[in-house]
């Protein structure tokens, strides 16, 4: 396959070679990429800005994670945090660093990725920038969205008495990561040795091609119910729940066996000997939504099979608390990844 030096097309060339096949699918953006600024229209609408940085060797790993995956990857985990503001994602820019190790080739593989979800999610690419790296690979994206200001829901709104409740499972992701760590220092050893992935392909996925729930907004619009908090969780339940408990100033009881899990999760803990609780706990990237509902929503919720009520919102005093299935109450503690410490915390 052929490798275009990126010093062929120069920064200009570059971007029109990754824009010129973008198509506007929202009505609110009025210009796109192509001035020097996009313009976009919400007239009766609140909007939403959140961003994310990507940085490799701390964020993820090229030796294991395809280009296309990451570039999906990128927009998806911002496009996370919209919903779990209760909005819509419409818009997002995507800014690269990249080193001169890297073709026009790679980069459009980077790129073939963002097209995919932009196209999945509905949302039009509108902008961004492209600079050097010395070092690797940078990638920031920026996601916006909207909603109507009482369709928002915030981290604060949890009252004691709420059920606290989580989408989809959880720990997945994690467990995937350790599969391609593993399998990596494997290759280290041996290159020819095939990496031993059958029988996992669930929490690789989980791990390498997240999806964001997009279908929770109308989900919960079905049932008739709109959650009073919600967090996306991105750095593991334990984390996400005391961030909605500070927010909200409450405390809760989280239940162990209430804690969703894949069989693949539980499999492959079992075999690396790691218990899957900490997977869910503390592992992060499985983007489902950990959020509160009234305690009327009983009798809806728990019909929903994608959806499951892991605890309830109790007085702050009480503080947010693991109740195992020996009926022990534990502290939660945030052990979720941290960046900046490039370790758990």
């Amino acid at each position: 396959m052929k490798q275009t030096p990126l010093s062929e097309l120069g920064e200009f060339g570059l971007i029109a070679r990754l824009t010129e096949k973008i198509q506007i699918k929202n009505t609110s953006t009025i210009i796109g990429v192509g001035d020097d600024a996009a313009v976009l229209n919400f007239p009766d609408h609140k909007i939403v800005i959140t961003t994310d940085l990507l940085t490799e060797g701390i964020h993820f790993n090229l030796m294991y994670v395809p280009l296309k995956h990451l570039g999906y990857k990128a927009v998806v985990v911002n496009l996370s945090d919209v919903y779990a503001m209760n909005a819509i994602p419409r818009q997002i820019t995507v800014s690269i660093a990249i080193s001169s190790k890297f073709s026009l080739e790679a980069v459009e593989e980077l790129y073939s990725g963002i097209h995919l979800a932009c196209e999945k999610y509905g949302v039009d690419l509108i902008g961004g920038d492209t600079t050097s790296s010395l070092t690797g690979l940078i990638i920031s994206v920026t996601a916006i969205g909207e909603a109507n200001e009482d369709e928002l829901v915030y981290r604060s709104g949890a009252k004691v008495g709420d059920l606290v409740c989580v989408s989809g499972d959880l720990g997945g992701a994690y467990m995937g990561l350790q599969l391609l760590e593993r399998e990596n220092e494997v290759f280290k050893v041996n290159p020819n040795q095939q990496p031993q992935f059958e029988g996992y392909d669930y929490i690789l996925e989980r791990q390498l091609k997240p999806e964001a729930r997009a279908d929770f907004k109308e989900l919960m619009k079905t049932l008739n119910i709109k959650p009073t908090s919600m967090i996306d969780i991105s750095d593991g339940l334990s984390s996400e729940v005391l961030h909605l408990c500070k927010a909200s100033k409450v405390g809760c009881n989280i239940y162990e066996e209430k804690i969703p899990l894949d069989q693949q999760t539980k499999e492959f803990a079992e075999e690396l000997s790691i218990n899957p609780l900490v997977a869910a706990l503390n592992g992060g990237e499985d983007y489902e939504l950990l959020f509160t509902v009234p305690l009327g929503s009983y009798d809806l919720i728990k019909k929903e099979f994608d959806i499951t009520i892991i605890g309830h919102i109790t007085p702050e005093g009480e503080g947010a608390n693991l109740i195992t299935t020996g009926g022990s109450v534990i502290p939660l503690q945030a052990q979720g990844w941290n960046p900046l410490m490039n370790k758990k915390d």
